[in-house]
């Protein structure tokens, strides 16, 4: 055809090996999550023989039964994704409002600002003085825990400043003109505009809360407001995976502490593999933020 060009041997020779390697690396990436599903969906006693790689060879929903059974993982998980969704919101807001203010030129002092805060890129106090900050705080052994250490990133600032400082000032001198406060100009104006950033910040967020297992083995004792990541921390690390079975009156045989532990392994990642694609057009725009200018 008029105006293709033929692609020369080595070209072809360079192009079927990058295809072989992106399709290799798909392949090591993408099969232990599939092995760990095929074996959560198959009898625990049955699994224990091994060779189970592709199929489930005998198909059951038993593990997943005692999951959903016992009470103690639906706490857990109701845990997680009341944290996910409240840390999220309230760490986008938060962290966009700040990025907007000092974004502003005119703000007094916020160079100050930003190199104490790019200070806290590089340096930090360590566990045992956050843990002394956070008992202070009343925060041990509380939901907020989880949500007020969290609400603000620096590193997502630097991501939203970057962006709000893409969008043309003559939209809010027009707002002030006609008698919109600063507060107003945010919520109508910058966030609408924001939707790529937001999403982007929102995805790092909800992922971060959702894995987030270390604040719920280090600041909570009670086990109603460990989420489902610690919990799960605790069955690999403890085997105490036995005990749930028993806890969720499971009395079928063919339920396994390893089968259990696969399974609550794919109710925990299952939610964020269903919510990315939603997100990726956003993801990438965000990602994309200050290396185009146009």
């Amino acid at each position: 055809m008029f105006g293709l060009k033929r692609k020369t041997s080595g070209e072809q020779i360079f192009d079927t090996l990058n295809t072989a390697a992106m399709l290799l690396i798909c392949f090591v990436t993408l099969y232990p999550i599939w092995y760990v599903l095929v074996n959560s969906l198959n009898e625990g006693t049955d699994a224990m023989r091994g060779g189970i790689y592709w199929w489930p060879r005998m198909f059951s929903l038993g593990n997943y039964q005692a999951v959903f059974d016992n009470s103690g993982i639906m706490t857990a998980m109701f845990v997680t994704v009341s944290k996910t969704l409240v840390g999220t919101v309230t760490h986008v807001l938060f962290t966009a409002m700040v990025a907007y203010a000092l974004s502003r030129k005119d703000l007094i002092g916020g160079r100050v600002y930003l190199l104490l805060g790019t200070f806290t890129l590089f340096f930090s106090g360590g566990l045992i003085p956050s843990f002394l900050l956070i008992r202070q705080l009343g925060l041990l052994d509380s939901f907020w825990v989880y949500i007020i250490p969290a609400l603000f990133s620096f590193f997502n600032l630097i991501i939203f400043m970057a962006f709000f400082r893409e969008i043309p000032e003559g939209l809010e001198e027009a707002a002030k003109i006609d008698g919109a406060n600063d507060l107003r100009i945010f919520v109508k104006i910058i966030l609408p505009l924001s939707m790529p950033v937001l999403a982007t910040i929102a995805l790092f967020q909800g992922v971060l809360q959702w894995n987030d297992y270390f604040t719920g083995m280090i600041y909570i004792n009670n086990p109603d407001l460990q989420p489902i990541q610690t919990y799960l921390y605790k069955i690999i690390a403890q085997s105490s995976s036995n005990q749930i079975a028993a806890d969720a009156g499971v009395v079928n045989k063919t339920v396994t502490s390893q089968s259990i532990k696969l399974a609550t392994m794919v109710i925990t990642t299952l939610p964020i593999v269903l919510v990315y694609p939603f997100l990726q057009k956003y993801f990438v725009k965000g990602m994309l933020i200050g290396s185009i200018k146009g």
